[in-house]
């Protein structure tokens, strides 16, 4: 069990390395349709993995309360949400494509702020894969070895051109290529510590956890909808970035349902 439960930790910063190292790769800069693309396809594979690995989990588990299971639901994913607002409006961070960051004022680089909004992104990301796993480990029969192991595979796919999306437009923006690869990585840091830290706290707090797995799906569908959508919708008209999404919720709702 431990061993998996690491595997599960590590996949997805495993992903965000690769895409990270796209950048050693790089002749120019990442073409804007790409983008798009790339971040339609994180959208749905989130916003898929939010519904089955996290939401419907969390409803089955507080089933005994009839006509109001989906209230833990509810309650854990406004609650999600609302710590990423929170989060939001405390770190100095700076989207893709944007030229006034947002936060608190704060005199670091470009390029540092870009790399804390991804960090934010990331976040919640890592606690969905801890949350999963603290089930699992709890031997909960709601959650499957398989399940958690889909979920993290699934992050980790769409992590990959996340980390892609980072590393090289700070290259683009003049940092060294080992820099952009370094801050691309680092970025993704995040997810494996969150998971672990969620995993300690959540067996403080297993029948909390419908609460927990929400909570985890609020976070991941504000960063869906503050950061992702708008990024793959911006600019001129394109269709690229819907049918990428749609790809990415298609991908992770039949590896959720496939290995749960």
């Amino acid at each position: 069990m431990i061993k998996d439960v690491a595997m599960g930790l590590l996949i997805p910063f495993l992903g965000t390395t690769l895409g990270s190292a796209c950048v050693f790769f790089m002749k120019k800069e990442l073409n804007r349709q790409v983008q798009r693309a790339l971040t339609g396809f994180a959208a749905g594979v989130m916003v898929a993995a939010s519904i089955w690995s996290l939401i419907i989990p969390a409803m089955e588990l507080a089933a005994d309360k009839g006509k109001l299971a989906f209230l833990p639901s509810a309650i854990g994913f406004w609650l999600g949400i609302l710590f990423l607002l929170l989060i939001d409006s405390v770190i100095p961070h700076l989207h893709m494509h944007a030229d006034k960051a947002e936060g608190p004022k704060s005199k670091l680089k470009r390029t540092t702020m870009m790399v804390l909004a991804v960090t934010i992104h990331n976040l919640p990301e890592g606690m969905a894969v801890g949350v999963v796993y603290a089930g699992f480990i709890s031997g909960n029969s709601m959650i499957t070895a398989g399940g958690a192991f889909a979920l993290a595979l699934g992050i980790a796919i769409q992590n990959f051109p996340e980390g892609a999306i980072i590393s090289m437009p700070l290259c683009a923006e003049g940092s060294s290529k080992g820099k952009a690869f370094l801050s691309g990585t680092l970025s993704g840091a995040v997810e494996p510590v969150g998971a672990l830290l969620t995993i300690l706290a959540a067996g403080f707090f297993l029948p909390a956890m419908p609460y927990l797995l929400s909570f985890a799906a609020g976070a991941m569908m504000y960063v869906v909808v503050e950061e992702l959508i708008p990024e793959m919708s911006e600019g001129e008209h394109s269709n690229i970035g819907v049918v990428m999404f749609a790809l990415g919720f298609t991908l992770m709702m039949a590896l959720d349902v496939a290995l749960g």
